[in-house]
């Protein structure tokens, strides 16, 4: 089953650090979800929006590695928590409105978001003050 080798894999990588191969295992988890939706008028809409912010944020993070100054990186590496933030309150939607096939995927990709931003929080804060 491909999630549990998505949910091997960012335990895996949790414990490397490795912050690029964890965003791209989380938007593979995402593309999974989207893909296991139903075809229904608010699944579309909220699937949509979902595959967009659950994929952005490794292109970002990519993005903010090749930042052409500190502001620059900081900017990018906002972007990349916004896109998280926004993948999270999508994400909760999408369970509590039960659209989706595999709950343990939805809750397995809302704490994994969650991580995610805490960690990005972390990153933003550590940044600023070291661009001081």
């Amino acid at each position: 089953m491909i999630f549990e080798e998505s949910k091997s894999e960012i335990d895996n990588i949790k414990d490397k650090h490795d912050l690029e191969e964890r965003l791209i295992s989380f938007a593979v988890l995402i593309v999974e979800i989207v893909e296991s939706m139903p075809d229904s008028r608010a699944a579309n809409h909220l699937s949509g929006q979902l595959l967009r912010s659950g994929t952005s944020p490794a292109l970002n993070y990519g993005e903010a590695q090749s930042g052409e100054s500190r502001r620059d990186f900081i900017h990018k590496i906002k972007i990349v928590l916004k896109e998280l933030r926004e993948s999270f309150i999508c994400l909760k939607i999408i369970h509590r409105s039960k659209l989706y096939k595999t709950e343990e995927k939805i809750l397995f990709a809302l704490k994994e978001s969650n991580e995610l931003i805490s960690i990005f929080v972390k990153s933003v804060e550590t940044a600023q003050k070291n661009s001081l």
